[in-house]
C-alpha cells in the first residue's frame, strides 16, 4: 500500500550533462513498506507542476545504525519537473508517494542476464547488487556522451561480466543490446531469466530474443503516468489476451510473453 512520505535529500551528484543521482532519507519505505529497486516513487516537483513525476528506484537500503532507510534514484532532466528536481539542495524536503508498482521478481541464488538501455539502466543497479556476481549485464547507450561511467562501474563491480555498447560505436561495442544479448545467449543460455528495462522498441526486441532462446524474460515498461496508482488510463497497455493493464499499478514489470508488442 503506497504512503505519502516527506523525504530529505542527503546526497546529490550530476553524473553527466543531463543525468542526476540523488539519495534520500526515506523513513521506513524499504524496511516497513517493502520498497525495492525497480519499483518507483511518484515525486511532487514544485508547486507549479500539477502532476507528480515517476522515478524508478535504483537502490533501497535499510540500516541497523541509521534511523531512516536510504533510497537512491537516478533521473534525466527532460522537462520542467525533472529540471526542478535537479536543482534541489542537501536538506531539501520532497513530497513522495510510494512504494509504487511491481519490481522484478528474482531469486538471489539464480543467474540472470540484465539488459538495460539508456535511463532504463539505473533500475537494474539494485538487482545487480542483490545478485552478488550471479549476473551478466548488457548496457546500451545512444552514444558516449549519453553514457554514465559511474553507473557502468557499478555493474562492473557487481556482475560477472558487463558488456557496454552504443548505437554509434563511440563507446564499447558498435551494436544494439539485443544483438549483444543474442551473442551472450548463443554461447550460454543457462540463465534463470532475462531482466530488461529500457525504451519499448528495445524491450520488444528483447522479448523476441528471449523467445528465440526459450529463456524467461521480464520487462520493465516505460509509459507516461499521471496518477501513479491506476486510477486513470494514461499508462494502460494491451496484453496478448486482449486485456488492458496499468503500467503504474500492474507493472511496470511484466512477463515479456504476456505483452501485445504489436498493439
Amino acid at each position: 500500500m503506497p504512503i505519502q512520505q516527506v523525504c530529505t535529500v542527503i546526497r546529490m551528484a550530476q553524473l553527466n550533462p543531463t543525468t542526476w543521482w540523488m539519495a534520500l532519507n526515506a523513513g521506513k519505505l524499504a524496511e516497513e513498506h517493502g520498497l525495492r529497486p525497480s519499483q518507483f516513487l511518484h515525486i511532487k516537483c514544485g508547486d507549479g507542476q500539477l502532476l507528480r513525476r515517476p522515478v524508478s528506484v535504483s537502490e533501497a537500503v535499510t540500516s541497523q545504525t541509521e534511523p531512516e532507510d536510504i533510497v537512491s534514484i537516478i533521473f534525466e532532466v527532460r522537462g520542467e519537473g525533472t529540471k526542478w528536481l535537479s536543482q534541489r539542495k542537501l536538506g531539501d524536503k520532497l513530497d513522495v508517494l510510494g512504494p509504487l508498482g511491481n519490481g522484478f521478481d528474482f531469486n538471489e541464488s539464480g543467474r540472470y542476464l540484465l539488459v538495460g538501455g539508456g535511463i532504463g539502466i539505473p533500475p537494474l543497479i539494485g538487482c545487480a547488487d542483490e545478485l552478488c556476481e550471479h549476473s551478466t549485464a548488457v548496457l546500451g547507450y545512444r552514444s558516449k556522451d549519453k553514457a554514465v561511467p559511474w553507473v557502468i562501474d557499478r555493474f562492473r563491480e557487481r556482475c560477472q561480466e558487463t558488456i557496454v555498447c552504443t548505437d554509434d560505436g563511440s563507446l564499447g561495442r558498435h551494436s544494439f543490446v539485443d544483438s549483444q544479448a543474442r551473442e551472450v545467449l548463443t554461447k550460454d543460455k543457462d540463465f534463470t531469466a532475462i531482466l530488461a528495462c529500457g525504451p519499448k522498441p528495445m524491450l520488444k526486441s528483447m522479448a523476441r530474443v528471449a523467445a528465440e532462446f526459450d529463456v524467461p524474460c521480464q520487462v520493465s515498461m516505460e509509459e507516461r503516468m499521471a496518477c501513479g496508482i491506476g486510477a486513470c488510463l494514461g499508462c494502460a497497455i494491451r496484453m496478448k489476451d486482449g486485456t488492458m493493464r496499468h503500467v503504474c499499478k500492474d507493472g511496470p514489470v511484466f512477463k515479456a510473453e504476456e505483452v501485445d508488442w504489436d498493439a
